[in-house]
């Protein structure tokens, strides 16, 4: 019989700061509100020196104290005059869920895949919550497993979710979901990390910088860029990759050793028309054209490659350390899919890193003034986003039972998103984690077999 996880939750408790906060209205910017989608995420802790009786408290008591340094997380989102996103920093605090689970923690499954049915399981959703203003800026989650144990507790904040959940082999596993428009990914690994380091009574290593009017739009907005990630593409997906999209979705990993991707690298160098690249570079490019392949494009479909990049070094001046916030931009490359697919690789890693050339203090500033006279959001048609976490230190995240043994996404937020994630000891490898309809994944399999 195929293994359902089942989950019992308890009434939900806030967990207010654990001293009194600034109150009043945060400023979230213009990078922040482009992006207000729900990530969510799991960590698998399992320690062979402390069992996870405590593992609730703990952790509780952790968030409490580091939501003092982080307060707009125990805040509420609301509407600005303006009709932006804004937070309403009420001390409210984060919505905190006991709950229990029915297994060990590795009849789970494998989690390097995305598996919204299973995993979601393990985050507590909001009831009858429509939009995300319903929804508090963090929320956690404490499980247990059943059968005699102790039951754990789920901390969900509003604007970020988490939940840990006990299992009966002395391992816990914390779901997190948060909404994007709060932190990137950075951001978000510096919040984690600091919430461990309180649980584990350290000081926090990177205090975060609140202050985020430092990236305001100009008076009056100035528009240097074409800024094309905000273009909607005429979709002429008329026939075969409309019907693809009628199949079954399937979301698969794959995994790309150092040799593969060395492999990859070699390969987009191959014909000297570019003189070095990246492994992101390499495997952005790879995966694009091959993606663009399997859904059978028409050759004279434009496909649209966005994917974020770092804006902190780039800002003038730098974002200070610690920046709590979106500091990151969406790039962005538009060619016609058969130039895409006929081309040498070489041709597809080299938008690629001409869409990272693009990105300068200019740029970044320019994007804001964008947002601020169209209130633009970035389009999805005809386009892959890819996002990437293979440089974030969320494998480092230890409340006291060690670094977790296994951590990923529950769900892609759209089927348009690839995301790479380190893997392996040495983190040298990268794990592809994306979602294709069955006839397109069939073929997508077969490109990536180098």
């Amino acid at each position: 019989m195929e293994f359902q996880l089942d989950v019992k939750q308890n009434k939900p408790t806030l967990v207010r700061p654990a001293e009194e906060t600034e109150k009043g209205l945060y400023f979230l910017s213009n990078l922040d509100q482009n992006i207000a989608v729900i990530v969510r995420t799991i960590y698998c802790f399992k320690s062979d020196d402390r069992g996870n009786e405590d593992s609730a408290e703990v952790i509780k008591n952790a968030l409490s104290k580091v939501l003092v340094s982080y307060y707009p997380l125990a805040g509420r989102l609301s509407i600005s005059g303006e009709g932006k996103l804004i937070v309403d920093c009420n001390g409210e605090g984060a919505l905190f869920v006991e709950a229990e689970a029915n297994c060990r923690m590795e009849e789970i499954g494998d989690i390097t895949k995305p598996d919204p049915e299973t995993l979601g399981k393990l985050i507590y959703d909001i009831p009858g919550a429509k939009n995300i203003l319903e929804i508090p800026p963090m929320v956690a989650q404490k499980q247990l497993h059943l059968r005699g144990q102790n039951v754990g507790r789920l901390s969900m904040l509003n604007l970020y979710k988490r939940g840990v959940t006990k299992f009966k082999c002395g391992g816990f596993v914390l779901g997190l979901s948060m909404n994007h428009c709060m932190f990137d990914g950075i951001g978000a690994m510096e919040f984690v990390n600091s919430w461990g380091e309180t649980a584990r009574g350290l000081p926090l290593s990177v205090p975060p910088f609140l202050e985020r009017t430092i990236l305001k739009s100009r008076n009056p907005p100035k528009v240097d860029y074409l800024h094309q990630e905000f273009a909607e593409i005429q979709d002429k997906l008329k026939s075969t990759t409309t019907d693809l999209y009628k199949d079954e979705m399937l979301y698969r990993s794959f995994c790309f050793d150092y040799e593969k991707l060395k492999t990859i690298k070699e390969k987009a160098l191959e014909d000297q028309f570019l003189e070095n690249c990246t492994t992101f570079e390499a495997l952005s490019g790879f995966v694009w054209k091959a993606r663009t392949k399997a859904l059978q494009m028409e050759s004279d479909q434009e496909t649209k490659l966005l994917f974020a990049v770092d804006g902190r070094t780039k800002f003038n001046p730098p974002l200070p350390k610690g920046y709590f916030g979106n500091g990151i931009v969406l790039t962005n490359s538009i060619c016609q899919a058969g130039e895409l697919i006929e081309k040498p690789l070489s041709f597809a890693v080299g938008l690629v890193q001409d869409a990272i050339k693009m990105v300068t203090d200019g740029y970044m500033r320019s994007a804001i003034d964008y947002f601020e006279v169209t209130r633009a959001r970035p389009s999805l048609a005809s386009t892959l986003l890819i996002t990437t976490w293979s440089r974030l230190g969320f494998h480092t995240t230890d409340f006291g039972w060690g670094e977790p043994v296994l951590s990923g996404p529950v769900a892609l937020p759209e089927k348009e998103v690839i995301l790479f994630l380190s893997h392996g000891k040495e983190r040298r490898s990268i794990n592809l984690l994306l979602g294709l309809p069955a006839p397109a994944m069939d073929t997508f399999q077969e490109l990536m077999e180098i």
